[in-house]
């Protein structure tokens, strides 16, 4: 086994292993793909000040996130196909997550089911929900969230339409994986791979199983997607959600000064700073460029996390610097996945805390809740 340092080493472990278009389902992004670059092109932009002579012994990384206690301000993005990165998972993931101590999202568009991820764990997880043109559907899907104890749910409000993601229609994505000329010589070079998923629990959407309509016959991913997902998604429909909940609620999806100020009035918990990880809307701001002016809007008034383009302590750092409570990660999460399975999501996590630990040691500070934008270079 090479040895691991970086995420990056993850991504390299997992494309040699992952199916080519699960890799590249996770890899890439909608159209040209310039936000998907700009997450990472902003956030590397943005420079430290190393400070000296500073005492920074016994420092600490502990924090609360939505109210709950974590041992560092980072949180596991939802992730869809998750369980065709390495069977079972969602399930891993939530089992690293829950040792490491730090919380963990489930896509409604996963493979394990919400009751198969509660299985795995003794802790409550979060529950990511869109909202399906079925309605019923939608509630009952928050039902059984409630069901599984699931400490918050998380209503992702950028996804009412599908932004296109080329490479995905280039290689046929469909769940199940369809065995076409192409695929079959891929998973002839990724037999590994096959064999894992093979052994999984389940090989669909784990949450959809026999309550959507032709979910197991689709041609392509996202022509499912486009025919399922309801695009009248409105702020009245945020408020429906948030009543028939009655728990924490995060609104994931903000990108955008107007709408974070009627996100602060809505009454949920918290907002997630994010472009979808530059699968959406192509050409708009990266989410550390949209992240202060959505702090300033918001005044304190609700919880601010970020996600997009995470793959260092680092990066965690800087956003918490611009005013982010704690940040999400998904594709670091599902490069360590696809690597080397549960070890690679607490290797990814690992990683993740010593670089944040030692970055703020040399930036001057001991506690992570000290964070702002003094430790930012203007």
């Amino acid at each position: 086994m090479p040895v691991v340092t970086n995420v990056e080493d993850l991504r390299q472990l997992a494309k040699k292993r992952v199916a080519k278009a699960i890799f590249d389902y996770v890899d890439r992004g909608s159209y040209d793909e310039a936000t998907l670059r700009a997450n990472r092109a902003d956030l590397e932009l943005l420079t430290l000040r190393q400070r000296v002579a500073i005492d920074v012994d016994r420092r600490s990384l502990r924090t609360t996130l939505v109210g709950h206690d974590a041992t560092m301000p980072v949180a596991i993005a939802p992730t869809g196909l998750t369980g065709l990165n390495w069977a079972d998972g969602e399930m891993l993931g939530a089992r690293a997550a829950e040792r490491f101590g730090v919380p963990f999202t489930l896509s409604t568009m996963s493979i394990c089911s919400i009751e198969d991820v509660a299985s795995a764990v003794a802790k409550p997880f979060w529950f990511q929900l869109y909202v399906m043109r079925d309605r019923g559907f939608a509630a009952s899907l928050i039902e059984r969230a409630r069901a599984a104890k699931c400490s918050a749910l998380v209503l992702t409000l950028d996804l009412q339409v599908q932004g296109q993601r080329h490479q995905d229609l280039k290689n046929g994505l469909a769940v199940p994986p369809r065995l076409t000329l192409g695929t079959f010589l891929d998973v002839l070079g990724k037999p590994s791979w096959a064999l894992n998923v093979l052994r999984g629990k389940r090989k669909s959407f784990g949450n959809l199983e026999g309550r959507i309509p032709n979910a197991g016959s689709l041609s392509t991913l996202s022509q499912w997607i486009a025919g399922q997902f309801d695009p009248t998604l409105s702020w009245k429909d945020v408020e429906w959600v948030k009543n028939l909940w009655g728990g924490k609620l995060i609104l994931k999806g903000i990108l955008d000064a107007e709408d974070a100020k009627i996100a602060a009035s809505s009454g949920a918990d918290a907002i997630v700073v994010s472009n979808h990880g530059g699968r959406q809307l192509d050409g708009t701001a990266s989410s550390i460029r949209a992240l202060p002016e959505v702090v300033s809007a918001v005044g304190g008034r609700i919880e601010v996390l970020f996600d997009g383009g995470v793959r260092s302590g680092q990066d965690v750092l800087k956003a918490l610097a611009l005013g982010a409570r704690g940040a999400l990660i998904g594709r670091a999460f599902l490069y360590g996945l696809g690597a080397m399975g549960e070890k690679g999501v607490t290797r990814v996590l690992e990683i993740i805390r010593s670089e944040l630990d030692v970055t703020m040691a040399l930036c001057g500070l001991r506690d992570v809740k000290d964070a702002s934008p003094a430790i930012l270079r203007r």
